[in-house]
């Protein structure tokens, strides 16, 4: 279990959060001008969403909130990620967020985490996004030495 540890370390079966919060207009409008994502939806207009992919943000606060040590020995890379989009995030509206890992495996020399994240409505608990990331948390180098243990 990595809760309180690096974010290299976590393990299968491992839930973090739930968080809760409510998007702001601010970050909303921010994130897609440096993306640019210039849709009215995103820019301010009523009402104001969050796009899909502002939810890679909820990654870094549940990774923050449970492992505060950081990454680990090695940064992880950002792998693959995939998400259903249940419905639009609208902004302003409080929102819970848990992440639970998957799985853990090896491959290629290389160790992967998955990990699922469901963002709902805190009101409610309908769903708006599920969101599954795939990490790579530790590799072999050209040597054969591995990186991230």
């Amino acid at each position: 279990m990595a809760v309180g540890r690096y974010t290299t370390d976590l393990e299968k079966g491992d839930v973090l959060g739930p968080i809760e919060y409510s998007m702001s207009k601010f970050v909303v409008r921010e994130y897609c001008h440096a993306n640019e994502l210039h849709q009215q939806c995103y820019q301010g207009a009523q009402p104001q969403f969050a796009p899909p992919t502002l939810v890679h943000l909820d990654k870094l606060k549940l990774y923050k909130a449970a492992c505060p040590a950081g990454t680990g020995p090695t940064a992880r890379i950002h792998y693959q990620y995939d998400a259903t989009i249940h419905e639009p995030i609208p902004v302003g509206v409080p929102l819970r967020i848990t992440g639970t890992v998957v799985d853990r495996y090896e491959k290629r020399d290389r160790t992967y985490v998955l990990m699922e994240i469901d963002m709902r409505a805190a009101a409610d608990n309908r769903p708006l996004v599920t969101y599954r990331d795939t990490i790579i948390v530790s590799y072999s180098d050209r040597q054969g030495s591995r990186k991230g243990e």
